[in-house]
C-alpha cells in the first residue's frame, strides 16, 4: 500500500494530514484516523519519557540522551551563564531512510 502526498500546501507534514491520508487512503472515518494518530505519537513520547528508545523499522531510532551541565555565554552581553543538565531527543535515520533520501539526489535534474 502506497501513501501520496503531492498535494501538501505546506513543507511540513502536520498530524492532521497523516490523520487525513488515514481517512482518503484506508478508509477509516475521520474520528478514527484523528485518534490513531494522537495515539501512535502519544505512545512515541510516552516511551522517550520513561527513558525507552524507540526505533520505528525502515524509518529510524529516537532515543534519549543525558546532557551533562556546562558553562554557557549569554551572546549578547558575553556574560557566563550556567547551562544546567538535561535530557535531549536524538534521531538518527534508518540506513533504508538514508539511501531514499540519497537517491532523490542522484536522479538526474
Amino acid at each position: 500500500m502506497e501513501f501520496e502526498v503531492d498535494s501538501l500546501e505546506t513543507p511540513a507534514l502536520t498530524k492532521a494530514h497523516l490523520a487525513e491520508l488515514l481517512f482518503e487512503q484506508i478508509g477509516l472515518n475521520k474520528r478514527e484516523s484523528k485518534d490513531m494518530i494522537d495515539a501512535f505519537f502519544t505512545l512515541i513520547s510516552d516511551s522517550l519519557v520513561e527513558g525507552a528508545d524507540v526505533k520505528i523499522s525502515g524509518f529510524g531510532n529516537f532515543q534519549i540522551r543525558a546532557k551533562a551541565p556546562r558553562p554557557g555565554r549569554n551572546p549578547r552581553t558575553g556574560e557566563a551563564i550556567p547551562i544546567q543538565s538535561r535530557r535531549v531527543v536524538t534521531f538518527h535515520a534508518s540506513h533504508k531512510l538514508k539511501e531514499q533520501i540519497q537517491g532523490d539526489l542522484a536522479a538526474p535534474v
